[in-house]
């Protein structure tokens, strides 16, 4: 993690003001303006309520997953009271292999309080996002962003990667994210609204193609002249990068093997169809217990089990 030394540093140079980093904007935004993916949310079609369903996929989950299940989900529920209609288990059946099933049931959440308290519009206000079930401070700061061209920080981990390393001068952001990475990005906000909404954009697509975690491309970075890691010879982190979650053998990998079974039945199945998935017991009935706790699976009379209803 980066040392004390380094958040002294962040937190100097958030204090010098917008003006100081004004020097990035304009390179970074140049360079998105000529080099930012044609991506079906990033349309103007894709309305507010494309903008929301996209957050919630491309959590933890790269884009060329999400491109094929993005497309059928607003084809099927192209306005949040389509989505509240349906039972929740729909959701979670839409959701297919993405990962984290739970965010399905969120966005449902979601979809049914939209409908619910703001007639079937996505709000427009980031208070009123954020009081949204299932979002919080990054997914309401994004879709104020991104879907009504608002000024506020949106800190993901390709921003935040690519700040440390532009500003702050350290390899990558610390694990969570800290009080002096949000104070460094809102010193980084442009003051116009409008562009603030594209520096965030813009400064999230430098992270994904250019300044990426490993094998980063230097040579393609419109702000490197400007890059106090790069200035600096570009050292080590002090600790080692962040790895990839292990998913042979896991819970994870049980809970979504016995959401596959579930996802793929019409009618409620029994516990043997279940017991199929996985020989060790102990292991499979926790993934059970555990999709049953969060949710994502209902139990039912003589052993079935189904996708929730409600």
């Amino acid at each position: 993690m980066p040392t004390a030394l380094a958040a002294d540093r962040t937190d100097s140079r958030a204090a010098e003001g917008p003006s100081a980093h004004g020097r990035l904007h304009s390179p970074v935004i140049a360079w998105f303006d000529a080099h930012a993916r044609d991506l079906p949310w990033r349309r103007p079609d894709a309305g507010p309520w494309g903008v929301m369903v996209s957050e919630f996929m491309l959590q933890q989950t790269p884009v060329a997953r999400v491109l094929p299940v993005y497309e059928q989900w607003v084809a099927r529920w192209p306005r949040p009271a389509d989505l509240a209609k349906e039972a929740p288990g729909e959701a979670v059946r839409a959701w297919g292999r993405l990962g984290y099933p739970r965010r399905a049931l969120r966005l449902h959440g979601a979809a049914v309080a939209i409908t619910e308290r703001h007639g079937g519009d996505v709000p427009t206000q980031h208070a009123q996002l954020l009081a949204l079930p299932g979002i919080g401070e990054y997914t309401a700061a994004a879709v104020a962003s991104f879907a009504y061209g608002q000024r506020h920080a949106v800190l993901d981990t390709n921003v935040r990667r690519v700040f440390a390393r532009a500003v702050t001068g350290v390899q990558y952001p610390p694990n969570a994210t800290t009080a002096a990475e949000r104070k460094l990005a809102r010193a980084l906000l442009p003051e116009d609204e409008a562009t603030a909404a594209r520096w965030a954009a813009a400064s999230m697509e430098l992270g994904a193609l250019v300044c990426t975690a490993k094998n980063e491309d230097c040579g393609r970075c419109p702000i490197a002249a400007h890059c106090a890691w790069l200035a600096a010879g570009k050292p080590a982190h002090e600790g080692p990068a962040r790895r990839g979650q292990t998913y042979a053998g896991t819970d994870r990998q049980v809970r979504g093997k016995l959401l596959a079974v579930l996802r793929e039945a019409v009618t409620p199945v029994p516990q043997t169809a279940l017991d199929r998935v996985w020989d060790e017991p102990v292991q499979r009935a926790r993934a059970l217990d555990g999709l049953v706790a969060d949710g994502l699976v209902e139990p039912l009379p003589d052993g079935f089990y189904r996708l929730p209803l409600t």
